[in-house]
């Protein structure tokens, strides 16, 4: 899967810029705060409909515009490829091949996506939320219909949040509702549940001889679900239901108390175990930089063992953060296999020769100039 043409309209810093990329390896290269991680941000939002840095689209938007526009044109194992996403203070505008997409969850997935930002290196050491929003992410590129499965959740949850707040206040007393409420949650947590078990455990099965590799056989990576239900001995959908019918008829009386609900995929994280020990407690920086990288080279093997087509990669100001010898494993791993676009303030930071084959491009002020070869 190969990018051909970017172009961005009113987009962040960007009034109008045009880009056509041609090589493998495309470097964008500028001071900070010229607009390098805007235009990997254009390329992210392009393929998954949704930004990485924040949950507010309306930040995309250029300062007293109405609308930010990007349009990318992609070549991929089955054809040719053009995407146009507008967003505006209304909503999102997706149109895939000149059509109109209803929905977005019908839009991702046609261009995919693998970024790496200094921030994936929280992935292990931050919050469950930062786990949670990566496994959503992730899924949603390989499986439109869990995006649609996780969107109809949320909205569901809210409901049933609303009703226990009424219900904790005495507002509302009639638990007929919030059994309907629960009843209709229990299929779409279940649903999101399994996923995400088949989700890791392939992840795990292409991150671990990674991590392995990158460690120099030192470290052994597991990758664990930690789910408010247990399903250890059999993950299948109609065991994962009864599980949650179980466990909700248990807290019942505790939610009505808190005024929230207490279980479902919303509450679950994500263990990275390296040599049987957490890494997010145990771990040294070193560790936990790997465990990220690892899990970052996996994803690009998933995607293409799910996919038949290499996802694009996205380098914004990561390779600064790795030691040369992560760096090299890194840029070994994906060369001449994958598009890769890299952002840095300096080229001198990247000690490889697959410098020698890339684009340059030069930003300044939200202006991008066409490639140099090196």
């Amino acid at each position: 899967m190969f990018l051909t043409h970017l172009s961005l309209k009113n987009y962040r810093n960007y009034e109008s810029q045009t880009l056509e990329f041609m090589n493998n390896v495309n470097i964008i290269l500028g001071e900070n705060a010229q607009g390098k991680t805007n235009m990997m941000e254009a390329i992210y939002v392009l393929a998954m409909a949704k930004s990485h840095r924040t949950t507010n689209d309306k930040e995309l938007i250029r300062w007293n515009e109405d609308y930010a526009k990007i349009e990318g044109k992609a070549v991929k194992k089955h054809g040719a490829l053009s995407l146009e996403l507008i967003i505006s203070k209304k909503g999102k505008k997706a149109k895939c091949n000149h059509i109109e997409q209803q929905r977005l969850s019908q839009y991702v997935g046609h261009l995919n996506v693998v970024m790496f930002a200094p921030e994936d290196l929280n992935l292990v050491k931050g919050s469950p939320q930062v786990r949670r929003r990566f496994i959503d992410m992730e899924i949603g590129q390989v499986s439109p219909v869990y995006i649609h499965d996780l969107s109809q959740y949320q909205k569901l949850l809210q409901q049933r949040n609303h009703y226990l707040k009424m219900m904790q206040t005495r507002e509302r007393q009639d638990e007929t509702i919030l059994d309907i409420l629960t009843e209709q949650l229990i299929p779409l947590a279940a649903k999101i549940t399994l996923k995400r078990h088949e989700f890791l455990f392939l992840l795990e099965k292409w991150a671990a001889p990674i991590h392995h590799e990158i460690s120099r056989g030192l470290e052994q990576l597991q990758i664990q679900y930690e789910s408010s239900i247990d399903v250890s001995e059999k993950v299948e959908l109609s065991r994962i239901i009864e599980a949650y019918s179980e466990k909700f008829a248990t807290i019942k009386e505790r939610e009505i108390q808190r005024g929230m609900t207490l279980a479902g995929p919303h509450r679950d994280d994500i263990s990275f175990i390296v040599n049987g020990k957490n890494v997010q407690i145990f771990g040294s920086q070193g560790q936990q930089r790997t465990t990220a990288l690892s899990i970052k080279l996996a994803e690009i093997e998933l995607i293409f063992s799910e996919l038949g087509d290499y996802p694009i990669l996205l380098l914004d100001d990561v390779l600064s953060e790795l030691d040369d010898y992560r760096q090299t494993h890194l840029l070994d791993t994906i060369r001449r296999k994958v598009q890769t676009f890299v952002t840095t303030t300096s080229i001198d930071g990247i000690k490889h020769d697959i410098i020698k084959e890339a684009a340059i491009y030069k930003v300044h002020s939200g202006s991008i100039t066409a490639p140099s070869c090196h």
